[in-house]
């Protein structure tokens, strides 16, 4: 990685793992709402279950934010979207879609970003060139 990208790659962590971080320490926050929703969906021993994802959630977010250990952080986080694990129907497909998408947005934007300017085939690019321009009274073929 080129050190002008350091910052980026920064900024990029701070924001996912950040988010994570948020929605683990809402896991402990909010424990009661999310273990009644949890135990209507009939996942076993919900507040334990809302704990223990809660722990990953901040754990990974934590590792992604600060680098230690990362592949361990993003192991955690990713077992946190098993949405294969739903039954078939529209629960798993809106939960597969809205993950798809998440993880879409996220890859495009952080590639996106560290690629060097201009870009190809960009305004920035094109003036560079710096097309010659026509001579007065030439004809345009």
């Amino acid at each position: 990685m080129h050190p002008s990208t350091h910052w980026l790659f920064l900024a990029g962590r701070v924001l996912f793992g950040g988010f994570f971080l948020s929605s683990g320490v809402s896991h402990f926050t909010q424990l009661e709402g999310l273990s009644a929703h949890a135990g209507a969906k009939g996942v076993p021993f919900s507040e334990v279950a809302v704990l223990l994802t809660g722990a990953l959630l901040v754990i990974g977010g934590l590792s992604v934010l600060f680098g230690y250990a990362p592949k361990v952080g993003l192991v955690a986080l990713a077992m946190m979207h098993a949405f294969w694990k739903l039954p078939e129907g529209q629960e798993r497909a809106i939960e597969q879609v809205n993950f798809s998408k998440n993880v879409a947005l996220l890859g495009a934007t952080l590639a996106l970003a560290v690629v060097p300017t201009p870009w190809p085939l960009s305004l920035s690019q094109i003036e560079k060139l710096k097309l010659p321009r026509a001579r007065r009274g030439a004809t345009v073929p």
